[in-house]
């Protein structure tokens, strides 16, 4: 498939908001952030900004942005439309988590369940932007079983990364809350391990549709072939649904995801709380940043690797 930088932002940024108002309600709500209040209100008002970057962008994929309201009706058979209803629905706790924090000294007891709420609904509405790409059977590297897990691990790990950045500004480096830590390396972690098991996965699959599948003749049989080209030249399908990339290009791209999105977060992040002070504070911001150049890169390429099954009828012999 042909990657589209808007859904590559909207994916990668609204990813990270959501997955920081996930931990900033769940850490706030068990008192783990060690944060005045108006601070986590500030910063779940900078996740929601992030998010709505992530939505603006992805509008910028629409040939007729102005219609993209209309979605919204179909949420009883389209994920993309209850992707859509729930990014909505999500700012409504979102809101009133922020301002609750904000406008209160001492916020009453009820906050805690606006940010559990909230994080209930950042959770729902990444699955759906998931199961957008899960759902499509044509597409047999987006439809399985590892698609959506790592759709929410990747937005847990670069959310607990921002998280850690906003309590290390906030405090100068000198006291990184560490529950904020914790749950940030475990989540890279574990988002690494779900996204190396799906590549190995991928890797592994038999493929699910040969040229003589596609016209109805047993898949393994080789006299199936393509006589020649069915256009003279490139057309839309081909740009969009029959990208390629070289599989030497892939390998490396993965091994810069590893580096960039996983790697280099977790020993800047290590180095940067046992350190703290301004230099430690650093660090810390550069493992957001690289987490979520790591983010863009994987993204770019959960796009670039996965192959429509219209390519069979350009040549592709297998999908």
């Amino acid at each position: 498939m042909h990657p589209a930088v808007s859904i590559v932002l909207f994916t990668s940024l609204s990813g990270a908001g959501y997955g920081a108002l996930i931990w900033l309600g769940l850490l706030h709500g068990f008192g783990l952030l060690r944060l005045p209040p108006v601070l986590v209100g500030v910063f779940a008002v900078i996740a929601m900004v992030l998010v709505a970057m992530g939505l603006v962008s992805s509008t910028f994929h629409l040939r007729h942005p102005e219609r993209a309201w209309r979605a919204l009706s179909q949420w009883r058979s389209s994920w993309l439309s209850r992707e859509g209803v729930m990014a909505l629905i999500t700012y409504i706790p979102a809101v009133l988590f922020a301002g609750a924090l904000i406008s209160f000294d001492e916020p009453p007891v009820y906050v805690q369940i606006l940010g559990y709420v909230t994080a209930a609904c950042a959770v729902v509405t990444i699955i759906c932007t998931a199961m957008i790409y899960r759902s499509l059977w044509t597409i047999p590297q987006w439809h399985n079983a590892w698609t959506a897990p790592c759709f929410l691990a990747i937005g847990l790990a670069g959310g607990a990364l921002i998280v850690c950045a906003f309590v290390a500004v906030s405090t100068g480096g000198s006291d990184v809350a560490p529950a904020a830590g914790i749950v940030a390396l475990v989540a890279l972690v574990g988002a690494a391990l779900l996204k190396m098991g799906a590549w190995r996965a991928s890797a592994s699959a038999t493929p699910q549709s040969t040229i003589a599948s596609a016209i109805g003749m047993p898949q393994r049989a080789k006299s199936a072939r393509l006589l020649e080209s069915p256009n003279s030249a490139q057309n839309y399908l081909q740009k969009e649904m029959a990208f390629k990339i070289a599989r030497k290009h892939a390998l490396k791209l993965r091994r810069l995801v590893l580096l960039l999105g996983f790697v280099a977060p977790v020993l800047l992040l290590t180095i940067g709380i046992l350190l703290g002070s301004w230099f430690g504070t650093f660090l810390i911001l550069l493992s957001a940043g690289s987490g979520l150049a790591g983010t863009l890169v994987e993204r770019w390429l959960f796009f670039a690797e996965a192959t429509h099954k219209v390519s069979l009828y350009y040549g592709t012999e297998a999908v």
